[in-house]
This record gives C-alpha cells, structure tokens and sequence, in this order.
C-alpha cells in the first residue's frame, strides 16, 4: 500500500473539516459546470440524486412517447439524474448503439438541465482499431491511438464529432449544458477493447490525459466535469492503478450489478457498502465527488429490494448521486430487460417506498437545490 493510502486511512476523519471544495479540472470550465461541482460538493451527506438511463426515450413496452418514463409511473417523479450514450456518434450514425436519435438525445439532454437535473453522459466507441465494436479486445488499440500511434489521427476526428455534440447541447440563454463525461468506464474489466488486459496502466492514463486535453485545448469544449470509474474492485490500490490524476477527474464512482437470485442479496449489500466506503474515502483524500456511476439487478426479481437490499447497502453513505441502467424491454422472445420496474411489476411498490425516503432526491427535490446556480 503506498504511504499517501496509509495516512488518508489513518486520518481520514481529520482531513474531513480541513477539505477545501475543489475547482473543476478545466480551468476554463463555464459558469454552470463550475456551479454543478461546487453543489454537487454541498450535496455530500445531504441525500442522493438518482438517475436512470435512457428514461424518457423509452421503457417496457413504449418507445418515445412524449413524458413517459418507468421511473415516473412508479414513483408519481421523474429522475434527478439522466444517463445517456454516444456509441456510434464516432460513425457518423443518426442513433446510438441502443438505437436513440442523437437529435432525440439532445431534445431530452435540454429538458432535463431545465428542470434542474443532472446529465452524464457514456461512450461505448467502436474499436478503432480493427472497426469492430466497443466489445472487441483486440492487442494495442489504446498504443495505436495515443500521439505517435497509426490511429491517431483518426481518435482525433472522433473526438471532434463528440465535441460537436457537446456544443451543440444549450439552454434558454444560449449557455451550454454542463455534462459529467465518463469516458472508458469499467477500465479495470477486460470486456472493453481499453480493459486491463489490452493495455498498460500507464497507456490507460495517457489516453484518458489525451482525450480531456484534446476536448478542452483544441476543441474548446468547456461544459464538461470528466468521471473516473471502475467496475467491481477490492481495494483502493486496485481502484487506483489506472487513475489518470488528480488534475484530470472531477468525479471517482465504480458500476455494480448484483447477479443471481435473491440470495445474493446479502453479498450485494456487503460489497457494495465496503466498495462505498472506499470510493468515500477516496473522495475525502482527493478531494472528488463520490458517485456510484452504475448499478442495477436485471428484471428486480425481489418484490422488496429496494427498501431491504438497496436502501442497506446505501445506508450512511454520502455519495451525490447513483444512475441505475436502462429499461431496454422485450428483447427476443424470451428475453425482457429492465433496472428499475415498470407499472405492476412485482418491485413497483417497494421502488415507490424507495424513492419517498428522505435519503432519496429526484426531480422534485432536485429542482429546488439550483444545482446550476451559486
């Protein structure tokens, strides 16, 4: 364990009234990004946003049907925290790889920094090396687009289209919309062509410093706060070994899924409450927002996990906010995919009970704390 590790565990607690709030890593960031940190800050301990992907463009059995949502049905509110995806924005496609219109994206991104909520935003690129999916592990994609690499230079036009995207995304007053960007999410998996297994700790870092660099120097692109974020780990050092710095990370999260039946239901507690702790901890020693940048257990089987499963591996913790995956619906015959519940589904009632207690914000609570204002 490095010695820096040792003495935050050691007097974390000291640390805690000495903490400065932090500025955004873009020294450039606008007026809203810079706010949405400094409340996301304020916010720690104060109850946690949450969020879903996808919400309003579709759900189980509906597709873009004009102020539907699954989490508003069940819950009588909309989210506090909107996850969206710009896979396949690389290729010049008119949808995402989960088949949403990018213009359809941007019309949602909008109605949601108006009424106050938060947008982050993923990017499951194709491999750009072989030009194959985000899935496709191939051997030296990460060196092969870093300076000096064969794909450089096509990274870089990339770039420029999820520049434009993010430029593109405005308020009433022609201000951009401040997004939390998290860009190689679950770097320490291998299922990623930018995975453990496909690269060094030490290219990881490099290209994620390239990217950020490339966004706000040559781009101009300055409504952004960059997440770091993990999948599953053990320990801090393993949380950390591909962590690009200090000067690059706004926010520090991890994705969790819990699997198998409700038996699980007490690992998934356990492993979650110790992962959170250490993402807080970390945050503290950083300085960073803790967020839980994933999670889900598919189809809800546990008519009572959100208030017996959930709400106890969440309890205490301080993290801003959490983002629960997308209610993608029927997808074959035998096949129905969804994170939070739809209307009549078995957890519908208990999720309901979940979003009432006091730790809990969505769009009414969040709409209140002006997140986008000093």
């Amino acid at each position: 364990m490095k010695k820096g590790i040792v003495c935050f565990f050691v007097f974390s607690a000291w640390l805690i009234p000495k903490l400065i709030i932090a500025q955004t890593v873009d020294k450039n960031a606008t007026k809203e990004t810079r706010n949405l940190l400094a409340n996301l800050h304020k916010q720690a301990g104060k109850g946690i946003l949450f969020g879903h992907q996808d919400d309003l463009a579709y759900g189980v059995g509906w597709k873009y049907e004009a102020g539907r949502s699954d989490v508003k049905e069940t819950t009588g509110q909309l989210p506090a925290v909107y996850g969206w995806e710009l896979g396949r924005i690389e290729m010049d496609a008119p949808v995402n790889l989960d088949g949403v219109p990018f213009d359809k994206m941007k019309q949602f991104i909008t109605t949601a920094y108006e009424s106050g909520s938060v947008v982050t935003i993923s990017w499951h690129l194709n491999n750009p090396l072989t030009g194959k999916t985000a899935w496709d592990p191939s051997p030296g994609t990460v060196e092969a687009i870093l300076p000096g690499g064969q794909k450089n230079e096509l990274y870089k036009t990339w770039l420029d289209k999820v520049a434009a995207f993010m430029l593109d995304l405005k308020g009433k007053k022609g201000e951009y919309i401040p997004v939390i960007f998290r860009p190689f999410h679950e770097l320490n998996g291998s299922w990623f062509w930018w995975g453990k297994n496909h690269c060094t700790p030490e290219q990881i870092k490099q290209l994620y410093r390239f990217t950020e660099t490339y966004l706000e120097e040559t781009k101009n692109v300055h409504n952004l706060l960059y997440a770091y974020n993990t999948d599953r780990f053990t320990a801090s050092e393993d949380y950390l070994e591909r962590y690009p710095g200090d000067d690059y990370v706004d926010v520090i999260g991890f994705d969790i899924y819990q699997k198998g039946d409700i038996l699980a239901n007490d690992k998934f507690i356990t492993e979650t409450d110790k992962s959170l702790s250490l993402i807080e901890k970390i945050a503290v020693f950083k300085n960073k927002i803790p967020a839980l940048t994933e999670f889900g257990y598919k189809t809800v089987p546990d008519a009572q996990w959100w208030t017996d499963v959930l709400a106890k591996a969440l309890k205490n913790h301080t993290i801003a906010y959490m983002l629960a995956w997308r209610n993608a619906g029927r997808k074959s015959k035998n096949e129905i995919e969804f994170y939070v519940p739809y209307r009549g589904q078995v957890s519908a009632a208990n999720f309901k009970k979940f979003s009432m207690m006091n730790t809990m914000i969505f769009e009414k609570k969040v709409a209140k704390k002006k997140l986008y204002t000093k």
